[in-house]
């Protein structure tokens, strides 16, 4: 290794702070580094004092580090453009010019000849600010008014704003702690989510009139559960508005008339713990998307704005065992289903009317395949998008009628970069329990000598499949040498409901015992050398490499932490915390003794022991809402007091940015060469 033990470590100072419940003490020296306005001296001291700490050790690395960087952003197309769509009278693009770090959107009236008008230059708005994310960009059904929302401090807390594209000028209200905003068709009327100030939980919808002020906006629905968060959208038909009202397993939809601003919203169907459901409308029907009849879901179809039961809901794709339905398109002729059969995602379309049914068939071993932007329900012209580890993201054209496939535009890789040069394979491995886990994994042929380096990649949680796309960056790795893994581990839902099922609440740790047999079953068949083992995993996933390692801290060589969620149970007993109480069905309430014990028994930060650890880069953003800086701060600390090896220990929080870091198009590219230069240099 370049870098050594040779800097003094911050060493966080030990108050002793004691949590109670259930007859159970723990102790909690590290709790004062928690500062909800962020501003404590004696705090953001620490924070700083580690950073300066990581920068030193780090610094023999600078060079390497840069290198990645320039090699990174050297495969990148200088200028990017997305396929043109028409909707309304327009074509729409979006775009990064050359030497800009955000996107353009701007369109031209009835054909791409036509003069370009920008509508949003992100470029301008984010001009002199630290951090910039566009959130909602939504224009009216007139096109002529646009409502548009930014986040400046990465805190996913959004300042709604509006402009006339007809005349250029923006209009003067704002409207702060937004999450989501959808227009009625008046060409006046935007309906919006809010946020609470303290939870940041969506939680209230208001009815604003363009031009007026906020303060007289109608509060038009507040949710009071708060295991339950609240969304908008408008229909395939756009004749209504939808109020999506969604928890971990229960959904509620309620419609209203979007020709009927002044109208209220009502139920689609009566809430049902444990019902999950999605509703569109299209040609006078309604679609629902419903776990009603099985688990791996069903679509069904209705004529009824509102029912009390799902009784006469007519049957359009059953629910199956073996085939999970995750979404689907509805298009002039035809219906187009997103599923996934054995962990890979499908796209097979329907005939309305005779039921005929195609799949589409793809060639790479593991890919990813979804919707693209589909915006002319009376078209079947339908795009989709394809990606695989050696494939680089491609938008195709797919002609419902007649089976033909155009390719619309594919990412280029600037430089030398072949796609034959790289194998993905997808293997199952039997772990613990007899179970199979699929994992998909990437490498470069001419560097493949069974004594690899090895990256074992996993988030596994929330129902979230890990789909592998093609990565420019990873070129960096797999350029190298490295072998590139990524473990479908249960709390996903590659393979189906029962797959997320088996990976949550008590069954949580079969996600970690998973995540280990992986990593051990891979060596063993030759895909890394034993000693060059390493493991990376961010927020969720960043609990799994927390609790893998304080269970095999001598299975890898080194780890890269992300953003990581490993203060578990204080967290999840706080529902001050933003999220906290929509988690309960995720990871189990600990107000319940059952669910505080297991939780207990598996929480990185509570399970931290005398025992040697890898070699860590702790990465955290100082303004995450999704997972608060101080628990990947307290659990380096906690680190630092018990563990017993040399290794290094490195925490790097970014002052400026929160859970998806830097903002811009290039900037997080920073981040991800100081990991690839901890882990290549540790591979040496």
């Amino acid at each position: 290794m370049n870098f050594k033990n040779t800097h003094q470590a911050p060493v966080a100072a030990k108050k002793t702070h004691q949590h109670e419940i259930h007859g159970h003490k723990r102790r909690d020296d590290y709790f004062w580094l928690r500062d909800d306005e962020r501003q404590a001296p004696e705090v953001l001291a620490y924070l700083n004092e580690e950073n300066t700490f990581t920068e030193a050790v780090m610094a023999p690395l600078a060079p390497l580090q840069k290198q990645l960087y320039d090699e990174m952003v050297a495969r990148q197309e200088p200028a990017l453009e997305s396929v043109p769509y028409f909707k309304n009278g327009f074509w729409y693009i979006s775009r990064f010019d050359e030497g800009k770090d955000f996107t353009v959107y701007a369109r031209r009236k009835g054909d791409m000849d036509a003069p370009e008008q920008v509508i949003l230059d992100c470029n301008e708005r984010a001009r002199d600010k630290s951090y910039y994310e566009l959130g909602e960009l939504t224009l009216s059904s007139n096109a002529m008014l646009m409502a548009y929302s930014e986040d400046t401090v990465s805190r996913r807390q959004y300042t709604l704003r509006f402009k006339s594209l007809a005349t250029g000028e923006d209009y003067p209200e704002v409207i702060e702690e937004t999450a989501g905003a959808v227009w009625a068709n008046d060409n006046e009327t935007i309906f919006y989510v809010k946020q609470h100030p303290e939870t940041l939980l969506p939680y209230q919808v208001y009815r604003h009139t363009l031009g007026t002020d906020a303060s007289q906006d109608q509060l038009v629905y507040q949710e009071d559960d708060e295991s339950f968060y609240l969304h908008l959208y408008k229909t395939r038909s756009e004749k209504y508005l939808v109020l999506g009202i969604n928890s971990t397993t229960t959904c509620d939809c309620l419609l209203l008339d979007a020709d009927k601003p002044d109208g209220e919203f009502t139920a689609f169907l009566p809430r049902e713990r444990g019902h999950e459901y999605t509703v569109d409308h299209f040609r006078d029907k309604f679609y629902i998307l419903t776990n009603k009849t099985g688990k791996n879901f069903a679509l069904m179809t209705s004529w009824q704005q509102a029912q009390q039961d799902a009784d006469n809901w007519t049957s359009v794709v059953p629910a199956r065992e073996d085939v999970l339905l995750e979404g689907f398109d509805l298009m002039h002729n035809y219906l187009v289903v997103e599923e996934r059969q054995a962990g890979l995602p499908l796209l097979r379309q329907i005939h309305y009317k005779s039921g005929e049914a195609k799949t589409l068939q793809f060639n790479d071993p593991v890919y990813t395949v979804f919707s693209h932007y589909n915006p002319d329900g009376n078209s079947n012209k339908f795009r989709y998008q394809y990606t695989s580890f050696t494939t680089p993201s491609s938008i195709y054209e797919l002609d419902l009628d007649s089976g033909e496939t155009r390719l619309l535009k594919q990412s280029k890789v600037m430089g030398d970069f072949a796609s034959d040069d790289y194998q993905s394979e997808r293997l199952w491995v039997s772990v613990r329990d007899q179970v199979k886990v699929p994992v998909s994994l990437v490498y470069k042929k001419a560097l493949f000598n069974h004594e690899n380096p090895l990256l074992v990649y996993a988030y596994g949680a929330y129902g979230e499949s890990m789909d592998v796309s093609f990565s420019p960056s990873n070129l960096s790795l797999l350029d190298r040498g490295f072998v590139y893994a990524v473990a479908h581990v249960r709390g996903g839902e590659e393979l189906g409901r029962h797959w997320y099922e088996d990976g949550k609440l008590l069954n949580k740790k079969n996600t970690f015992n998973d995540f280990i047999d992986v990593s051990q079953a891979l060596i063993e068949q030759g895909y890394g050398a034993k000693d060059k083992l390493f493991a990376a995993g961010g927020s969720a996933g960043g609990l799994l490499i927390g609790a893998v390692i304080n269970q095999a801290p001598d299975l890898y060589k080194g780890v890269v932490v992300s953003v990581p969620f490993v203060d578990v149970v204080s967290t999840m007993l706080d529902e001050s915390i933003p999220l906290t109480t929509g988690e309960y069905d995720e990871w189990g309430n600990p107000n319940d003794a059952d669910y505080y014990h297991y939780i207990h028994s598996y929480s990185p930060y509570d399970q931290v022991s005398e025992q040697a650890y890898p070699h860590m880069l702790v990465t955290s953003g100082l303004h995450d809402s999704q997972v608060q800086y101080w628990e990947p701060a307290k659990w380096v600390a906690k680190l630092r007091q018990h563990k017993t090896d040399d290794n290094q220990l490195l925490l790097y929080t970014d002052m400026d940015a929160g859970h998806g870091g830097k903002s811009g198009r290039f900037q997080h590219l920073v981040d991800v060469a100081r990991e690839f230069a901890f882990l290549i240099d540790l591979a040496k």
